[in-house]
């Protein structure tokens, strides 16, 4: 059973939005509608909801790295964990040839419905509903993402070129937080040598250093 927290007036979406054209294909006359359509919907949506809580979450980042970012969190990887979060494999309608050749568990399949089901959210529902959905993942895959450096890795960067110099010492240290649980907002000094050489604020820590590091590197002429 789907865990997407939205019941439809128009139980034909969802069966659309689950059906594969493999499926379509092999049932013609039944006159199904297979999810393509759907996602192409679902996939601009999805863009619009992601580009605007980034735009509206970190004002720190410049367009391209916004850029960046929204491509690793609705990438087709990041996709496919949230169509297992939601039990979509198992929902799938796929024809008899993908359903043997492994079409249950194929990341573009998977990925492709996911973007279907969130168009079809949309349709049924209008945006609101849509970014309901979207902002159960969303936040999380962005943290993820910078976590793991979607945009430049600039405290690396940094480190590099204090190492050159091995009576430099670099480290960094929490100087505040604010904010409620839900949005909170972390600043991180960026100490060299003990002295405070840049602040960088973010979501989570680790984003605040990402920032730290950036004016250290801006202030040295190095970005």
């Amino acid at each position: 059973m789907l865990d997407i927290d939205y019941k439809f007036r128009d139980e034909t979406l969802l069966k659309t939005a689950m059906t594969h054209s493999s499926y379509a294909n092999e049932h013609r006359g039944s006159h199904l509608h297979h999810n393509e359509r759907l996602e192409f919907l679902g996939d601009s949506v999805l863009g619009l909801v992601t580009a605007d809580h980034l735009y509206t979450h970190y004002p720190e980042l410049p367009e391209g790295e916004l850029t960046k970012l929204r491509a690793a969190v609705v990438c087709e990887g990041a996709l496919c964990e949230i169509a297992r979060e939601l039990g979509i494999p198992a929902a799938l309608r796929l024809g008899h040839g993908e359903e043997i050749g492994g079409g249950r568990e194929r990341p573009s399949i998977l990925a492709d419905a996911t973007e279907a089901l969130l168009g079809a959210i949309y349709l049924d529902g209008g945006i609101e509903p849509a970014r309901a959905f979207v902002l159960r993942f969303i936040p999380r895959k962005v943290e993820v993402a910078i976590a793991g450096g979607a945009f430049k890795d600039y405290k690396t960067m940094l480190q590099e070129i204090v190492q050159k110099n091995k009576q430099e010492t670099l480290r960094y240290r929490l100087a505040g937080q604010s904010g409620p649980d839900h949005d909170k907002r972390f600043t991180m000094e960026l100490l060299l040598n003990s002295n405070v050489f840049a602040t960088g604020t973010g979501r989570s820590k680790k984003e605040a250093e990402q920032m730290a590091a950036k004016q250290a590197l801006q202030t040295m002429g190095m970005e």
